[in-house]
C-alpha cells in the first residue's frame, strides 16, 4: 500500500518553524530540519517557499501582522510611539528569534509594509524634517530589538550554563572582579554587587530607555522651533 503523504500547508509550516526557533535558535534552523518535522522532503518544501530567506519573510510578515493587529494608536505622537514600543516589545518576547527575523528581512510582504508605515505615521503630525521623522522612528524600534534582542541571548546564555553545570555568570563575574583593582573595577564592582545591573531587562528599564528617547526627540522638536 503507497504511503499516504501528510497533509501539509504555509501554515503548518510556519508554525513548526516557530517551534524550531525555539528549540535551538535561527543558528541551528534549517530547510531540512524543518522538513523533518512537517513529515515531508526537504525539496517538497520550496513548493510553498522558495528559500530560507523568503521563508524568514514570511515568519517576519506574519510577527508583524500579529503587531498590528494588537496595537492601539492613542494619544499624541508621543503616545502613539511609546504604545507602539510597548507593543512591538510584548510581540517580539513571546516568538523566539522573531527579532533576528524582523531585522534579517526587508519590508517586502504586505504586513511588514503596514507596519513599517504604521512607524512612520507615528512621527508624522511632529514638525520635523522627512528625514528625521525616519530617524526618530527607526531609532526607536532599534532600540525595541536590541532590548528584545539582549534579554533573549541572556536567558539563552544562562539556560546553557545551567544545562552544562557551569559557573552562572554572577559567580564568574564575581570571582574576575576579585581580581581587578578599584581603579579598573571600582564603581563597575559596587554596582554589580548591589544588583544594579539585575535591572536590565526589566519593564523598569525599558520605560526608562523609552523615555529617554522620546524626550530625546521632543528637544530637538523644541530646539528647531527656536531656530
Amino acid at each position: 500500500m503507497k504511503k499516504q503523504q501528510p497533509q501539509i500547508s504555509e501554515d503548518r509550516i510556519l508554525e513548526a518553524s516557530w517551534e524550531l526557533l525555539g528549540e535551538d535558535g535561527i543558528e541551528k534552523f534549517s530547510m531540512r530540519r524543518l522538513a523533518d518535522r512537517v513529515g515531508i522532503q526537504a525539496p517538497s518544501l520550496y513548493w510553498y517557499f522558495k528559500s530560507k530567506q523568503n521563508l524568514y519573510q514570511s515568519l517576519a510578515n506574519q510577527i508583524s501582522k500579529i503587531i498590528l493587529g494588537e496595537y492601539r494608536s492613542e494619544g499624541d505622537w508621543k503616545g502613539q510611539l511609546a504604545g507602539l514600543a510597548v507593543t512591538v516589545r510584548s510581540v517580539l518576547s513571546r516568538y523566539p528569534c522573531s527579532t533576528q527575523l524582523m531585522m534579517m528581512t526587508l519590508p517586502h510582504e504586505p504586513d511588514l509594509i503596514r507596519f513599517t508605515n504604521r512607524m512612520l505615521l507615528c512621527v508624522e503630525e511632529t514638525p520635523l524634517e522627512p528625514e528625521q521623522k525616519m530617524q526618530a522612528a527607526t531609532t526607536m524600534m532599534n532600540y525595541v530589538f536590541f532590548f528584545v534582542l539582549d534579554s533573549y541571548q541572556h536567558e539563552r546564555n544562562v539556560s546553557a550554563m545551567i544545562k552544562d553545570h557551569e559557573a552562572l555568570p554572577g559567580e564568574e563575574m564575581l570571582q574576575l572582579l576579585d581580581t581587578m583593582t578599584d581603579k579598573d573595577a571600582g564603581l563597575f564592582r559596587r554596582m554589580f554587587t548591589t544588583g544594579l545591573f539585575e535591572l536590565m531587562g526589566t519593564d523598569q528599564a525599558f520605560e526608562f530607555g523609552l523615555k529617554i528617547i522620546l524626550l530625546g526627540i521632543e528637544q530637538v522638536i523644541q530646539e528647531q522651533a527656536k531656530q
